[in-house]
This record gives C-alpha cells, sequence and structure tokens, in this order.
C-alpha cells in the first residue's frame, strides 16, 4: 500500500525523474518499491495519523508522465486516494468512488464510507480525481503551475485511476464503480473505456453526455471566471473572491423551491455571505474541471449516438437522478438507462443536484439493494 509521501521524500524522488526519466514514464518496478520504502518508514506518515484520522487514509502513487489523450502529458503525474475495509483474497471486493466536480475525497468521507458503500463488506477506494488539488492539478504541480498545466477530459481522469488500480494496487477487476455529479460522469465513462473491468456500475446525479442546459450553466462559470478582473488570466495569489460565479454555481444546485423554503429574506445576505467566504476551490482548477466535464461525452467516437456506446456497455448499472436536477440535467441518463434497460431511480425532491443532502437513506438503500 503506497502511503502518504512527505515533503523530503518528494524531492528526492523529484531528483530521481530528472536523472532516470524512463523509469517513471514506465512505472518501473523499481520505482514502486522504493516509493514503498520511503512511504512505509517515514515518521512523518506516522505522525499524521496519528492526529488526523481522516488525514491518516490519504495516500498518493505517483505515476510518472501521463499521457492524455490530447498527446500531451502530465509531468510527474501523482493520484491522490483513500481506502477503507479489506481487499479480500480473490481482490474481487473492491468499490472505486471518484469525486465530484470542486471536490476532494476528504468530501466523500461524510457520505460514502460505511454509508453508500458497506466497508464490512467491500475494499473502497476513493480516488480524487486530476484538478482537485490533491492530485495533480494547476495548483500544485511544480513544473506546470496554472494555465501551463495540460488540459484533461473525464476519459483522462479514469484512465489514471485505471493506472491506480493495475500499477500500484495490483486490482485488475472492480466490484462495483460509483460516483457523484463529476463522479457519476467519470462512471459513465468507466462503461465504455473499460467494459469488463467492473461487475456493477451506480453512478449518481451523473450523466454520460452534456445537453444544452448544462453546457450554458457550465459555460457561463468558465466564462465569468475567465472575464474577471480578479481572476487575471490565472497569475492572481491566494483565492480571491468572484461572487458571480459562486452565485451562479449555488443557484444551479438547488431548486428555487428549496432556496424559497429553506432561506429567509431576513438570513439570506448573512448566507450569501457565508456562500461566498466558503468558496475555497481554485479557480485555475476550477476552470480545467469545467472544460473536462464540458466536452465529456462517452458516445463521442460512436457519432454521438448513446445506442450505438450502449452495444459497449456489458456492467450492470443503476442509475440514480435528481429529477429537478438543474446542474446535471437528468435526461441523457435517464435516456441511456431506458436502452440499457438498467435499473433507474429518479429522487424527487426541492434539494435538485444535492440528491444525497435530503434523500441520503433512500439512495443508501437502493445502492446496497443493488450491490448485493
Amino acid at each position: 500500500m503506497y502511503k502518504r509521501i512527505a515533503a523530503s521524500e518528494k524531492s528526492f524522488i523529484h531528483s530521481l525523474s530528472k536523472r532516470m526519466p524512463k523509469l517513471f514514464r514506465n512505472n518501473h518496478p523499481a520505482l514502486l518499491a522504493l516509493t514503498a520504502i520511503l512511504t512505509s518508514s517515514h515518521p512523518a506518515v506516522g505522525r499524521a495519523q496519528a492526529g488526523n484520522p481522516a488525514v491518516s487514509h490519504l495516500q498518493y502513487a505517483l505515476i510518472g508522465d501521463f499521457k492524455l489523450e490530447n498527446g500531451r502529458s502530465i509531468n510527474q503525474c501523482k493520484i491522490a486516494y483513500q481506502s477503507f475495509g479489506k481487499l479480500n483474497k480473490e481482490k474481487n471486493n473492491a468499490v472505486l468512488f471518484p469525486t465530484w466536480f470542486t471536490g476532494t475525497s476528504m468530501d466523500l468521507l461524510p457520505f460514502v464510507p460505511g454509508k453508500l458503500i458497506d466497508t464490512t463488506r467491500f475494499f473502497l477506494i476513493l480516488v480524487d480525481a486530476l484538478g482537485d488539488g490533491l492530485s495533480s492539478s494547476p495548483s500544485n504541480s511544480q513544473t506546470q503551475p496554472g494555465i501551463q498545466f495540460p488540459a484533461f477530459s473525464i476519459r483522462d481522469m479514469v484512465e489514471s485511476e485505471y493506472v491506480l488500480l493495475t500499477a500500484f494496487l495490483n486490482i485488475h477487476h472492480l466490484y462495483a464503480v460509483s460516483g457523484v455529479s463529476m463522479g457519476g460522469m467519470q462512471s459513465f465513462q468507466w462503461a465504455v473505456s473499460y467494459p469488463d473491468f467492473t461487475n456493477k456500475i451506480v453512478p449518481i446525479s451523473g450523466s454520460p453526455q452534456l445537453n444544452a442546459p448544462d453546457l450554458l450553466l457550465w459555460n457561463g462559470e468558465l466564462q465569468g471566471i475567465q472575464n474577471d478582473t480578479a481572476f487575471n488570466q490565472g497569475n492572481y495569489s491566494g483565492h480571491p473572491p468572484i461572487p458571480s460565479v459562486t452565485i451562479l454555481h449555488e443557484f444551479a444546485v438547488h431548486t428555487p423551491a428549496w432556496f424559497a423554503d429553506t432561506i429567509s429574506l431576513d438570513s439570506f445576505n448573512v448566507w450569501l455571505k457565508r456562500v461566498i467566504a466558503s468558496d475555497h476551490f481554485d479557480w485555475n482548477n476550477r476552470i480545467f474541471q469545467l472544460r473536462a466535464m464540458i466536452g465529456h461525452d462517452i458516445a463521442k467516437n460512436q457519432g454521438g449516438s448513446l445506442q450505438n456506446a450502449a452495444k459497449q456497455i456489458r456492467a450492470k448499472m443503476l442509475v440514480i437522478v435528481g429529477g429537478q436536477d438543474h446542474m446535471v440535467n437528468p435526461l441523457p441518463a435517464i435516456k441511456l438507462a431506458g436502452i440499457l434497460n438498467a435499473q433507474l431511480l429518479i429522487v424527487k425532491t426541492d434539494c435538485g443536484h444535492a440528491v444525497l443532502d435530503c434523500e441520503l437513506e433512500k439512495i443508501i438503500a437502493a445502492v446496497h439493494s443493488f450491490l448485493n
């Protein structure tokens, strides 16, 4: 198991990568052994685990220079992940759960381990998608910082997760893949990128391909960031607020009925200031993930036809959507579920996209029943 790498080890491995690039590009066994020795023996790892139970699960896999589908590469790519439960002897009980848009594996902790996924039965892997600030991102790259970072896709996120599983965790088959929102998009992509790699797939509030309302929202956020003077063409310092983007995003999370019923006129100004102040996700990371979602379409190599894409899918699927989701339109997911004759749960709630906030128990029951 590859545990969290301390700064001194990162510096040493970085120097090795420059001297022996072939070793890093090919995931050489010597690199894997070296990383295991360093990360298992360093006292800083033990201190982090003792001081913070959540951080104790956070680990990094160094996958070398990672080639993207556009031909560019992420230099010295790293993938962050957390694991819970035990992998059985047959290695057939692993469940992969990638992160959502503007979220990290830390944000999944209240919903997934021991809740959506039963960690007494399954070996759960929460994986941080590219661009989320823990895995390789514009905000943490030493050689490709900020806007110099190469553009990546949802498919690239899935490919990096495949490398994590096969090259580092020695897992060559999954029992299930699941995810929420952008994690749901990755789940759909897993279905066509690696049709035989997993038995079951549970996308939640995700989409196999974006449609007009999705593109309106995500392009609105993208242009809002890029056109704001605080963004400064990606050369900002710290995290300057861009209230218009935060407000647009927040407005799409729930339905108008939810806002009207939940936030009173007297409390609105206080609530809005808190929402703007709590938006800490790095803007460069955000625009790179936005572009990945805008380009997402599991049928893009099939002429845009979900009918054709569905012919590649072999895993059993439970599709969960919010009936009033204003952030990720549910119609493409519903359509694909119909083509596949897959199980479909349409969650009817004014919470909109945030179905886990309002209907977690209902979704837990559906997921457990499907995985059982």
